[in-house]
């Protein structure tokens, strides 16, 4: 039972705990039409069960009509954090706020505070005392513990309170309350606005999980993949989530197609080359794509500070250089075999115009894998978002160019 929860009879509880376990695995939408044929109690009681970020996504997908029906079947407490959370971003702390259960007052004595906490756990669980001024103003906080202990029934909750309380905005990005909150793990923190007021508190299980939830969606967001796909989402809703990013995955291929057209003159004369094309892409095409996963982890997880970008963009560079001059002398050297028996009369230098078209792509696939998650996130955009279609379009430009760009500069 949550933290200000009115207790519900057991076959309400049931109903809702397993439609709760349905809906965490649809999207909003397919989430909303899932909840159309339930009672209001029913709806109410499992939307305060699951997560509430995926509560306030699904929110407002339901009907405006069936809405007002479920504000006015649920607790106020309850409704009043709803539409709160719902005035936050995506991706913030306000969206994961519940309800603070109860307030104390300094005032209050160990006696009082103790006789509110044994009636109120009647009904619910309590995890903090929270204590605030009379402007709502979070001034300190009190545990089970202090109680207990305490010697001194007449004693005042501000003279064992603790008052240097920490406590997260509503406007904070998750990213970087997960940063300050990683080395504490507390269970509960209380959400304050910028002037102190005590507005709601998120569970730090409530965090993990949307944190776990936003690293498992970046794969699927690279390629085009919208976060509330889900494996049930109907068909029609997926075509319309992924058919965009294949159109543009299509133009941007068109470039890459336009980079083999303006040698097409030379792939004419020396039809060997094309079956290197494959090569090249595809191994600058790697080295781009782990340059792009170490840049992503870095900037969730918080390591890439500040200052640090250039640095990393060198690091990429040089570990391009690298890998690119190994694997391009093994690459030249299957150019020269394969250029030998098939009775080319250059194929020493096809095997070195192979070897430095593989170290220059994979030197430019390093620096693109680097770059282009830095270039959405300074734009404002998610960094990602389609990265690999961008950076498979760079990959393909540069291998593909370089190599037939020095064919014919060297050998015709």
């Amino acid at each position: 039972m949550q933290d200000g929860k009115p207790p519900v009879r057991a076959s309400t509880a049931t109903e809702a705990e397993q439609l709760a376990s349905q809906i965490v695995k649809l999207g909003p939408a397919e989430a909303a039409d899932a909840l159309e044929d339930h009672d209001d109690s029913v709806v109410v009681e499992a939307l305060q069960r699951i997560n509430p970020a995926v509560a306030s996504d699904i929110i407002p997908e339901i009907e405006p009509e069936r809405r007002s029906s479920l504000f006015a079947s649920a607790p106020h407490a309850v409704t009043q954090q709803w539409s709160l959370n719902l005035t936050f971003d995506d991706e913030t702390i306000g969206r994961l706020m519940e309800a603070t259960p109860a307030t104390f007052r300094p005032h209050e004595t160990v006696r009082q505070a103790t006789q509110r906490v044994r009636e109120f756990t009647k009904r619910a669980l309590l995890t903090y005392l929270y204590v605030v001024d009379d402007a709502g103003r979070l001034i300190g906080v009190a545990t089970m513990r202090d109680l207990v202990i305490a010697e001194d029934e007449d004693a005042r909750l501000d003279s064992l309170m603790l008052r240097d309380v920490f406590s997260l905005a509503p406007t904070l990005a998750l990213d970087e309350a997960m940063k300050l909150v990683v080395h504490r793990h507390y269970p509960v923190y209380p959400v304050c606005t910028q002037d102190g007021r005590l507005i709601g508190q998120v569970r730090g299980s409530a965090m993990f999980e949307e944190q776990a939830f936003e690293i498992s969606a970046q794969p699927g967001r690279m390629v085009g993949v919208a976060e509330e796909e889900r494996l049930l989402t109907p068909w029609g809703r997926s075509l319309r989530f992924r058919h965009p990013w294949l159109q543009l995955n299509l133009l941007t291929a068109f470039i890459a197609a336009a980079v083999v057209g303006v040698f097409q003159a030379t792939l004419d004369q020396m039809v060997i080359l094309a079956l290197f094309l494959p090569v090249l892409a595809g191994q600058s095409g790697n080295t781009g794509c782990q340059a792009l996963a170490v840049t992503l982890r870095g900037l969730t997880l918080g390591e890439l500070r500040p200052g640090m970008e250039r640095a990393l963009v060198a690091k990429e560079a040089l570990l391009g250089l690298m890998n690119g001059m190994f694997v391009g002398l093994t690459a030249g050297a299957g150019m020269y075999v394969v250029a030998r028996a098939q009775g080319n009369a250059n194929p020493l230098a096809l095997s070195g115009i192979v070897a430095l078209a593989m170290t220059g792509s994979c030197v430019v696939s390093g620096i693109s894998g680097a770059l282009i998650p830095l270039t959405l996130r300074r734009v404002g955009a998610d960094p990602a978002t389609a990265s690999s279609i961008f950076l498979t379009t760079a990959t393909d430009v540069a291998s593909m160019g370089l190599f037939l760009g020095l064919a014919t500069l060297l050998l015709t």
